[in-house]
């Protein structure tokens, strides 16, 4: 059996019309939801079979409620389910949360599917643009009981309106109005009987008489559920938030953590020079020294006192970078606009060192999404450890190329190669490959972090294959333009 209305109603707003109407109270969804529970718990106690109006959020939580009453009273209830006929629009809310009425029979109407018979329930199809779209309620109509419990979310209009649009913010709290009072129902049930076609179609027994208040001892059970109910929300929201409190203190401890833990990285590196200097100091100062042996401990000297700069350089570069990515734009940059100038500033550097240097960037080539400057930070970093780690008479060749949605950027060197178990390791900082292969050319260990960082930012990505003398690859891919509607 199904019930249409004729025209729209409120029942918020026939409790409202009322002489001396009961005072709404700005409460949460949760005090809703336990008000709920606690009216199902009595009459579920008492074994009252009443006839039910309701109109509640489609969710689960909400929803069982009818069904733990429908299954201890059985047929000798009868349940009025309020739906829309239509999907809500975004925006359009109901109290107590999404309030998008689903189609009877669906995941969200668990009364249909789980009664043996639909005797005792009835969907009350409500016009699209209803005004309970913004109301939730739940009505109970015994001889002995009756009770009403209401929720109104009122509507937040934006300071600055446009299109005379309304803004709904779930989180506002909820005009929430729970009475027991015979004249306020019987208000609501007479609007309810004049909205419904026919009009000639009772909803209710011609000898029903709503009970002006009810008995003494079934409002002090009430009472003391409602009391049990709230208890219980409560304890639910202290742990929740308990939890979350434990959460956010972890997050803080493991980011203490890798504070100190990169401090002591920091002091470490610094540490390490500074010993290399003072050791060189100490000796020239011997006096027995030979001028081969003192020129080795200048050039100690300077090249720890270069490693130190770079140490110094790079920490403050990174730490700039993760204190700003977050607002650093985006910007549509062309790799032709940028690799042939790096490559050309690293070609006197490839020439000392007897190494081909040569690049294939294709002019036709989409631009690319990075941060702003962070390409050309990208390729020096990069370019500049493949020539560093590339033997005399090697070779280093740089590509581009589309590679589906992203633009592939290849730097190929036929240098002295990583172990594949330090692969992983070299985007941490401070991590520098040490080889035997070759001198340690000092450096800051940053360059691959900064790398990755940039990458991160702009939703690229970088990946690596090497053998250990045979060279490596690090092939970086960042986001196509072309692929972004209105670039």
């Amino acid at each position: 059996m199904n019930v249409s209305l004729a025209k729209d109603l409120s029942v918020y707003q026939l409790v409202m019309g009322v002489q001396a109407p009961p005072k709404p109270l700005s409460l949460s969804p949760a005090t809703l939801l336990s008000l709920l529970r606690a009216q199902i718990d009595l009459l579920i106690e008492q074994k009252i079979a009443a006839t039910l109006w309701v109109k509640l959020p489609p969710e689960k939580i909400w929803q069982s409620e009818l069904v733990r009453y429908q299954s201890s009273v059985g047929a000798s209830s009868l349940i009025y389910t309020c739906q829309i006929e239509e999907r809500g629009r975004a925006g359009d809310e109901g109290a107590g949360g999404d309030n998008t009425d689903k189609p009877e029979g669906g995941v969200n109407s668990p009364l249909s599917s789980s009664s043996p018979s639909s005797s005792y329930h009835v969907t009350v199809h409500l016009p699209p643009d209803s005004q309970l779209r913004r109301e939730n309620f739940l009505m109970v109509l015994s001889p002995q009981f009756c009770s009403l419990i209401l929720a109104h979310r009122p509507l937040k209009k934006r300071k600055n309106q446009t299109l005379g649009k309304v803004n709904t913010n779930k989180n506002q709290p909820l005009l929430i109005i729970t009475t027991v009072e015979g004249r306020v129902i019987q208000q609501v049930l007479d609007g309810i009987q004049q909205a419904i076609v026919p009009e000639s179609s009772p909803i209710l027994p011609a000898s029903f008489i709503c009970p002006t208040v009810p008995q003494a001892a079934l409002m002090n059970q009430l009472l003391a559920k409602q009391l049990l109910r709230q208890d219980e929300i409560n304890r639910q929201i202290i742990t929740i938030r308990t939890t979350k409190l434990q959460q956010q203190n972890q997050e803080l401890h493991n980011k203490e953590q890798l504070k100190d833990e990169y401090l002591k990285n920091v002091c470490q590196e610094l540490r390490t020079p500074l010993t290399h200097m003072k050791t060189a100091l100490s000796l020239l100062n011997s006096p027995n020294l030979k001028p081969p042996q003192r020129l080795r401990y200048l050039q100690m000297l300077n090249t720890q006192c270069d490693l130190q700069n770079s140490l110094i350089t790079g920490l403050v570069e990174l730490v700039q970078l993760e204190r700003n990515l977050e607002g650093r734009s985006l910007e549509s940059v062309r790799l032709s606009d940028i690799v042939p100038g790096v490559v050309s500033t690293y070609q006197t550097i490839a020439q000392e060192k007897s190494i081909i240097l040569a690049y294939t960037v294709p002019p036709e080539l989409p631009s690319v999404w990075c941060v702003s400057g962070g390409l050309r930070q990208i390729v020096i970093n990069i370019l500049h450890n493949s020539i560093k780690f590339t033997p005399q008479g090697g070779q280093v060749w740089v590509r581009a190329r589309i590679q589906g949605n992203y633009v592939q950027l290849e730097f190929r060197d036929t240098g002295i190669g990583i172990a594949e178990s330090e692969i992983p390791k070299i985007f941490d900082r401070f991590y520098r490959v040490r080889t035997g292969v070759t001198e340690d050319s000092g450096g800051a260990g940053l360059g691959l972090t900064i790398v990755q960082q940039l990458l991160l930012r702009c939703g690229g990505s970088i990946s690596v294959k090497s053998k250990l003398c045979e060279g490596s690859t690090f092939t970086v891919q960042l986001a196509s333009t072309s692929n972004i509607p209105g670039v």
